[in-house]
């Protein structure tokens, strides 16, 4: 398991946790007490830490290396019933976005997200989970593909931005992210978006259109990253915890003003410590909403799905 810098206490802990057991294993020593007394050390030391998490330390949790990615939960929804489709019918298939149809239980799903990768290669391979135009061209085909056989669609968003290059620019970025937004204010079938990690600016926008937007715990939604911010405002990196803070970026802060729908909570310590048991919470979140969205008729879900975007950032003085 790899820590982050404000876990070092609880990495120190579960060393010793280690030992004691280890060396219970290989001598007649009886340690059960002293590795009851770690343990409780130590799951006082989870509470205390995770408990009290500033905003930066909620970033760097979603972007921890061990997270589970888009891959990693449909394949736990879906098991085998996962069916990929690529290209966007023009350029190419786009490798940080990945869509296609599965099923939990008895019903079928278009599976759309952001992926990132595992290491140096897979990054690459991935873009490094920033989607080209062509991404969220290939994401617009499967959701109106979707709409056309009434199949309801679910979105992970886990992107640190869409790509910002030139010929990413050059290809019509910033139109092609616009064109999903438009288009997914209108589509018939209910659509459920859950960001799993990082949500940042018109990459996670182009995908982030839902009748219901739920965020992990220890997951953030903001227009743009700490680092930027604080690179813009004070032309250093070294002011992102400030960022971070006055971004307003964490689930808490989005659900307070109204940006999201729910909170998914995360196993004590994040995601990635316990994989199963946030697979098992993001699967009952999502079949209760679809089965409450299932019942609406398509006219009232896109009328609300408006009027629940157009709302956001009016205010009374």
């Amino acid at each position: 398991m790899e820590y982050l810098e404000f876990e070092s206490p609880i990495q120190e802990l579960h060393d010793q946790l280690e030992k004691c057991k280890l060396i219970g294993t290989e001598s007649e020593i009886d340690v059960t007490e002293t590795c009851g007394q770690i343990e409780k050390k130590l799951e006082k030391a989870k509470k205390e830490i995770y408990g009290n998490l500033t905003a930066w330390q909620r970033v760097q949790l979603s972007r921890h290396p061990s997270r589970p990615f888009t891959l990693d939960y449909i394949k736990a929804l879906c098991g085998d019933t996962f069916l990929e489709l690529h290209g966007d019918r023009n350029v190419m298939d786009d490798k940080a976005m990945i869509g296609g149809l599965g099923k939990i239980e008895d019903q079928s799903f278009m599976f759309i997200g952001t992926q990132k990768g595992y290491n140096t290669k897979t990054r690459q391979y991935r873009n490094f989970g920033m989607a080209n135009p062509e991404g969220y061209r290939k994401a617009l085909r499967l959701m109106k593909s979707a709409d056309k056989f009434g199949v309801p669609i679910i979105t992970f968003v886990d992107t640190p931005g869409a790509f910002p290059g030139l010929e990413a620019e050059e290809r019509g970025q910033g139109e092609a992210i616009a064109r999903n937004i438009f288009e997914m204010m209108s589509i018939s079938v209910p659509i459920i978006v859950v960001i799993i990690g990082e949500g940042a600016s018109g990459g996670a926008l182009g995908i982030g259109v839902g009748d219901k937007v739920f965020m992990l715990e220890n997951t953030w939604y903001s227009v743009i990253s700490p680092e930027s911010c604080s690179s813009i405002l004070w032309r250093s990196w070294e002011h992102k915890e400030a960022a971070a803070e006055a971004l307003k970026l964490t689930s808490k802060d989005m659900l307070k003003n109204k940006l999201i729908d729910k909170i998914i909570k995360e196993p004590l310590g994040g995601a990635h410590f316990d994989r199963e048991e946030t697979f098992k919470t993001v699967r009952k979140e999502l079949l209760t909403a679809f089965k409450k969205l299932q019942k609406e008729a398509p006219e009232d879900r896109i009328n609300s799905r408006r009027e629940k975007f157009l709302a956001m950032g009016n205010f009374n003085d």
